[in-house]
């Protein structure tokens, strides 16, 4: 048997073997994507032929992807977003819901598009134009598309089946101009009245009144926590007894999918856990709620169905919007009280507090999204600019 050898790229060197029975052996030690050199050969009639063998053999292993990697550029974007939310499981970092909040946008959001095309047509160019036309319709609507979108193409990066992210070089999107809405303090009362009205069953319309949501409203508007957050209340978070009233905002409400809705132990940040002195309107809206709740455990939830279960958000937002389509006024969310309280404490103690009350950790996010901002210039310019270019008498 005769040798030679021959060197191919970066596949190191190839030896040739002539076989006993006339056909030449081409072989070479083969470093694989874990870091081990393994030893490919193939057989072919001449020395030609089983250089072309191995080289087909070489191609067909991947050097730069894992064995359990099965996507290829070739592969149908569904693929990947198979593979992507089998991967985000199996980190187990986000919550369940949020796992949700993606598979929904990418299901009605991003598939439209992408469905039909494999992972090597989608460039900066397809991406770029598509985020655009949906930018169109909606500003939230691409920004929920671009973070899916980017996750995705993003996992197909680490995993080294595309070289780069087109995500990464998209324009990005502009935000229209828009002012925080918030209630002003009349507003507030109409909203009040509307809800004591229906409650005492003048305006009777559904489900008999409970009494509750006049109360959420003024633990909303006293605390500045979200619909979630309050409905996540308990006795033990709860202290009206105390020379300063308080509550403990530690948990929220969630709902998923096909499941019952539970309290989670932290809200919607694990960093936005706080206690808030309430005054006086939401001390007396507690108290009269702990007196006609049943339960008397620790654990018991201030605001509850019948059977002492969580109460879900969107029965409150709906509960909201009837009463308050029965009294003529529209518009007006469970959030919005949230940018009410954010707007007031901005203009009676400064933007600091605010978000320290709302539990951000940035003023910036309370200043952009919660604080209406006052077309009213301080008066105090005026009495500047007179003294500066009064004129001579």
């Amino acid at each position: 048997m005769g040798r030679d050898r021959l060197t191919i790229g970066t596949f190191g060197e190839v030896g040739y073997l002539d076989a006993a029975n006339g056909r030449v052996v081409a072989r070479t030690r083969y470093r694989d994507w874990d870091g081990r050199n393994r030893l490919v050969q193939a057989t072919g009639d001449t020395r030609k032929h089983a250089e072309r063998a191995l080289k087909a053999k070489l191609a067909e292993r991947s050097l730069f992807q894992p064995a359990e990697t099965v996507l290829s550029p070739d592969s149908p974007f569904p693929d990947l977003v198979a593979y992507w939310f089998e991967d985000l499981e199996l980190e187990g970092r986000v919550t369940k819901r949020t796992l949700q909040l993606y598979e929904r946008d990418m299901r009605t959001l991003v598939m439209p598009a992408f469905a039909s095309l494999t992972l090597r047509e989608i460039g900066v160019a397809r991406c770029d134009q598509f985020l655009k036309q949906l930018a169109k319709q909606s500003y939230n609507r691409a920004k929920h598309a671009r973070v899916v979108l980017r996750l995705a193409l993003g996992l197909a990066v680490r995993h080294e089946v595309l070289q780069r992210n087109p995500m990464d070089h998209v324009s990005r999107l502009h935000r229209p101009e828009s002012t925080p809405s918030a209630l002003t303090p009349a507003e507030v009362n109409a909203v009040r009245a509307a809800i004591t009205y229906w409650e005492v069953g003048l305006s009777y319309s559904g489900p008999r009144p409970d009494g509750q949501l006049g109360a959420i409203v003024e633990v909303m508007l006293g605390t500045s926590a979200r619909i979630g957050e309050v409905l996540a209340i308990r006795r033990c978070d709860v202290d009206v007894a105390s020379a300063t009233p308080s509550i403990r905002i530690a948990g929220t409400i969630v709902s998923h999918r096909g499941e019952s809705t539970l309290r989670q132990d932290h809200p919607k940040t694990a960093k936005s856990r706080r206690t808030v002195a309430i005054p006086s309107f939401t001390a007396e809206a507690v108290r009269s709620r702990l007196a006609r709740l049943e339960d008397s455990s620790p654990e018991a939830l201030l605001f509850c169905t019948r059977g002492g279960t969580a109460l879900t958000t969107n029965n409150v937002r709906r509960q909201l919007r009837h009463v308050l389509d029965l009294a003529g006024i529209t518009g007006v969310t469970p959030h919005m009280f949230r940018r009410t309280v954010a707007t007031a404490i901005n203009e009676q103690g400064g933007v600091d507090l605010a978000a320290e009350l709302l539990g951000h950790t940035d003023p910036r996010i309370t200043i952009q999204h919660y604080i209406r901002r006052s077309e009213m210039v301080n008066p105090a310019t005026a009495e500047m600019l007179d003294r500066v270019f009064a004129k001579d008498q």
